[in-house]
């Protein structure tokens, strides 16, 4: 399988139960909920993603022939000196378009620990380690179990109590951010103290401005 690739990058994690923590980013290209074509947007299921996904033009972006030639581009994104503790996020656009039993098996036989952030429409291959799912608009939902559901807030169509009583361990109310942020955040805030299932998520690292 040949894996089209928009960047790579190594930063810390910014969002979720995994924030602050060192990873590679692996942002597949494409998506099955929006085209990344501004023009298509108004008739998505998904109508807010901020992220640009669409070709391999990005940072360590590229066309990548196997598993094994990916998975060591990403190794190479590691600091040398720091073996231990490898993290990569498969991230995208929607990772599992592409992501599978190959890829997998090449970057754990590389010692990382692979987390996957996903619309959970696709189910996954076997042997991932975290497994998010941001659930989007009316999409259905193929992933009903796994590590974090990271819901952005506010979705008129995508409430956070369709969601409460799949099996993840963790649960996060992500403010929308788009131009009405601050109200955004304020009905997070409050939906979370009202229903203590649920944790506030912020966008750590547009807060910190981390790459």
């Amino acid at each position: 399988m040949t894996y089209s690739i928009k960047e790579m990058f190594y930063t810390l994690q910014g969002e979720g139960n995994q924030a602050g923590r060192p990873a590679v980013f692996c942002r597949f290209s494409g998506c099955n909920l929006w085209s990344g074509r501004e023009q298509d947007r108004a008739n998505a299921v998904c109508t807010f993603c901020d992220t640009d996904f669409v070709g391999t033009d990005g940072e360590g972006g590229d066309k990548f022939k196997n598993a094994e030639a990916l998975a060591h581009a990403i190794d190479s994104f590691w600091p040398i000196s720091h073996q231990n503790q490898k993290y990569v996020v498969l991230t995208g656009g929607e990772p599992l378009l592409q992501v599978d039993a190959p890829l997998i098996l090449a970057l754990h036989k590389l010692n990382f620990t692979i987390a996957v952030e996903t619309n959970g429409t696709i189910t996954p291959p076997s042997g991932i380690d975290w497994i998010c799912v941001s659930p989007k608009s009316t999409a259905n939902l193929k992933i009903t179990k796994g590590d974090e559901l990271k819901l952005v807030y506010p979705q008129l169509d995508s409430l956070p109590n369709q969601y409460e009583h799949l099996d993840f361990k963790h649960f996060y109310l992500q403010p929308m951010d788009n131009t009405n942020t601050e109200d955004n955040i304020q009905g997070a805030m409050n939906y979370c103290k009202n229903n203590p299932k649920w944790r506030l998520g912020l966008q750590q690292h547009k807060i910190l401005r981390i790459p």
